[in-house]
Protein backbone atom coordinates (compact mmCIF):
# COMPACT_ATOMS: atom_id res chain seq x y z
CA UNK A 1 0.00 0.00 0.00
CA UNK A 2 1.22 3.33 -1.04
CA UNK A 3 1.34 6.46 1.06
CA UNK A 4 -0.69 9.13 0.37
CA UNK A 5 0.55 12.84 0.08
CA UNK A 6 -2.33 15.34 -0.20
CA UNK A 7 -0.01 17.87 0.86
CA UNK A 8 2.31 17.32 -2.33
CA UNK A 9 0.04 18.38 -5.04
CA UNK A 10 1.48 20.44 -8.09
CA UNK A 11 0.36 23.83 -9.27
CA UNK A 12 -0.49 24.81 -12.54
CA UNK A 13 1.13 27.77 -13.52
CA UNK A 14 -1.37 30.62 -12.59
CA UNK A 15 -2.65 32.67 -16.15
CA UNK A 16 -2.36 36.32 -16.14
CA UNK A 17 -5.66 36.77 -17.13
CA UNK A 18 -6.74 35.79 -13.42
CA UNK A 19 -4.50 37.37 -11.76
CA UNK A 20 -5.99 40.78 -13.39
CA UNK A 21 -9.37 39.49 -13.12
CA UNK A 22 -9.28 39.02 -9.28
CA UNK A 23 -7.57 42.36 -9.15
CA UNK A 24 -10.48 43.75 -10.93
CA UNK A 25 -13.05 42.13 -8.55
CA UNK A 26 -10.85 43.14 -5.57
CA UNK A 27 -10.76 46.97 -6.84
CA UNK A 28 -15.04 46.26 -7.38
CA UNK A 29 -15.60 45.12 -4.23
CA UNK A 30 -13.75 48.02 -2.89
CA UNK A 31 -15.86 50.16 -4.89
CA UNK A 32 -19.33 48.77 -2.87
CA UNK A 33 -20.95 51.99 -0.67
CA UNK A 34 -19.87 49.52 2.40
CA UNK A 35 -16.16 49.98 2.41
CA UNK A 36 -16.10 52.40 4.84
CA UNK A 37 -17.81 50.23 7.56
CA UNK A 38 -15.74 49.20 10.55
CA UNK A 39 -13.90 45.42 9.39
CA UNK A 40 -14.49 45.15 6.02
CA UNK A 41 -11.28 44.36 4.97
CA UNK A 42 -9.05 46.28 2.06
CA UNK A 43 -9.84 44.00 -0.58
CA UNK A 44 -7.18 45.11 -2.90
CA UNK A 45 -4.74 44.94 -0.16
CA UNK A 46 -5.57 41.58 0.77
CA UNK A 47 -5.88 40.31 -3.12
CA UNK A 48 -2.66 42.16 -3.71
CA UNK A 49 -0.66 40.79 -1.23
CA UNK A 50 -2.06 37.52 -2.06
CA UNK A 51 -0.23 38.00 -5.47
CA UNK A 52 2.96 39.60 -4.34
CA UNK A 53 3.84 36.52 -2.20
CA UNK A 54 2.50 33.84 -4.82
CA UNK A 55 3.63 35.83 -8.21
CA UNK A 56 6.26 38.95 -7.04
CA UNK A 57 7.44 39.17 -10.67
CA UNK A 58 4.12 39.77 -12.47
CA UNK A 59 2.66 41.67 -9.49
CA UNK A 60 4.27 44.06 -7.84
CA UNK A 61 5.28 48.23 -7.33
CA UNK A 62 3.54 49.08 -10.59
CA UNK A 63 0.40 47.94 -10.18
CA UNK A 64 0.24 48.36 -6.86
CA UNK A 65 0.74 52.28 -7.90
CA UNK A 66 -1.93 52.00 -10.34
CA UNK A 67 -4.25 50.27 -8.10
CA UNK A 68 -3.52 53.36 -5.36
CA UNK A 69 -4.19 55.67 -7.79
CA UNK A 70 -7.65 54.15 -8.78
CA UNK A 71 -8.74 53.85 -5.41
CA UNK A 72 -7.53 57.33 -4.57
CA UNK A 73 -9.50 58.80 -7.38
CA UNK A 74 -12.66 56.59 -6.20
CA UNK A 75 -12.64 57.30 -2.67
CA UNK A 76 -12.08 60.84 -3.28
CA UNK A 77 -9.54 60.84 -0.90
CA UNK A 78 -5.69 62.21 -0.33
CA UNK A 79 -4.02 61.88 -3.58
CA UNK A 80 -1.17 59.22 -3.27
CA UNK A 81 -2.88 57.88 0.48
CA UNK A 82 -3.54 54.60 -0.95
CA UNK A 83 -0.73 54.64 -3.92
CA UNK A 84 2.15 55.02 -0.88
CA UNK A 85 0.67 52.47 1.46
CA UNK A 86 -0.14 49.93 -1.62
CA UNK A 87 3.51 49.87 -2.61
CA UNK A 88 4.89 49.68 0.66
CA UNK A 89 2.63 46.60 1.14
CA UNK A 90 3.78 45.11 -2.56
CA UNK A 91 7.38 46.18 -1.57
CA UNK A 92 7.26 44.21 2.41
CA UNK A 93 5.29 41.04 0.81
CA UNK A 94 7.34 40.82 -2.57
CA UNK A 95 10.86 40.82 0.26
CA UNK A 96 9.70 37.86 2.68
CA UNK A 97 7.80 36.09 -0.01
CA UNK A 98 9.63 33.22 -0.03
CA UNK A 99 10.09 33.37 4.14
CA UNK A 100 6.18 33.19 4.05
CA UNK A 101 5.66 30.67 1.59
CA UNK A 102 7.48 27.82 3.86
CA UNK A 103 4.88 28.50 6.73
CA UNK A 104 1.49 27.11 7.43
CA UNK A 105 -1.36 29.23 5.52
CA UNK A 106 -2.38 30.06 9.81
CA UNK A 107 0.83 31.50 10.14
CA UNK A 108 1.29 32.80 6.77
CA UNK A 109 -1.49 35.09 8.18
CA UNK A 110 -0.10 36.13 11.34
CA UNK A 111 2.86 37.70 8.91
CA UNK A 112 0.53 39.28 6.88
CA UNK A 113 -1.45 40.78 9.69
CA UNK A 114 1.32 43.42 10.67
CA UNK A 115 1.45 44.24 6.84
CA UNK A 116 -1.97 45.03 6.32
CA UNK A 117 -1.84 47.16 9.51
CA UNK A 118 0.56 48.94 8.20
CA UNK A 119 -0.85 49.64 5.07
CA UNK A 120 -4.06 51.31 7.34
CA UNK A 121 -1.78 53.16 9.64
CA UNK A 122 0.27 54.78 6.58
CA UNK A 123 -3.37 55.21 5.39
CA UNK A 124 -4.49 56.87 8.34
CA UNK A 125 -1.23 58.73 8.85
CA UNK A 126 -1.46 60.67 5.36
CA UNK A 127 -4.99 62.02 6.23
CA UNK A 128 -4.23 62.82 9.57
CA UNK A 129 -1.26 64.68 8.21
CA UNK A 130 -3.03 66.82 5.51
CA UNK A 131 -5.89 67.57 8.55
CA UNK A 132 -8.47 65.14 8.46
CA UNK A 133 -10.02 63.77 11.76
CA UNK A 134 -8.97 60.81 12.53
CA UNK A 135 -11.18 57.78 11.10
CA UNK A 136 -11.84 55.96 14.75
CA UNK A 137 -10.23 52.59 16.17
CA UNK A 138 -13.04 50.86 14.40
CA UNK A 139 -10.74 51.66 11.25
CA UNK A 140 -7.72 49.57 12.54
CA UNK A 141 -10.18 46.48 12.60
CA UNK A 142 -10.27 45.53 9.37
CA UNK A 143 -6.48 43.97 8.74
CA UNK A 144 -7.46 41.69 11.32
CA UNK A 145 -10.72 40.51 9.64
CA UNK A 146 -8.12 40.38 6.42
CA UNK A 147 -5.83 38.38 7.76
CA UNK A 148 -8.38 36.06 9.28
CA UNK A 149 -9.67 36.02 5.48
CA UNK A 150 -6.45 34.73 4.68
CA UNK A 151 -6.95 31.07 4.65
CA UNK A 152 -9.98 30.94 1.98
CA UNK A 153 -8.55 33.45 -0.05
CA UNK A 154 -5.41 31.54 -0.33
CA UNK A 155 -7.47 28.09 -1.30
CA UNK A 156 -10.09 30.22 -3.34
CA UNK A 157 -7.50 31.99 -5.72
CA UNK A 158 -5.23 28.56 -5.96
CA UNK A 159 -8.18 26.55 -6.95
CA UNK A 160 -7.76 26.97 -10.78
CA UNK A 161 -4.59 26.15 -10.61
CA UNK A 162 -5.20 22.82 -8.94
CA UNK A 163 -3.81 19.97 -11.36
CA UNK A 164 -6.67 17.29 -11.85
CA UNK A 165 -5.61 14.21 -10.09
CA UNK A 166 -6.13 12.06 -13.67
CA UNK A 167 -3.37 14.24 -15.40
CA UNK A 168 -0.43 12.72 -13.30
CA UNK A 169 -0.47 9.14 -13.13
CA UNK A 170 2.65 8.64 -11.41
CA UNK A 171 1.48 10.22 -8.88
CA UNK A 172 -0.06 7.81 -5.65
CA UNK A 173 -3.83 8.62 -5.04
Amino acid sequence: MQPTFSSSRILLPVRPWFIYLTLIIALLLNFLPTAHWPGIPDWVALVLCFWSVREFRRIGMGWAFILGLLMDVADGSVLGQHCFSYVILAFLTASLSRRLLWFPLTQQALHVLPLLLLTQVTQAMMRLVVGADFPGWGYFLSPFVSSLLWVPLTFILLLPQYQPAEQNPDRPI
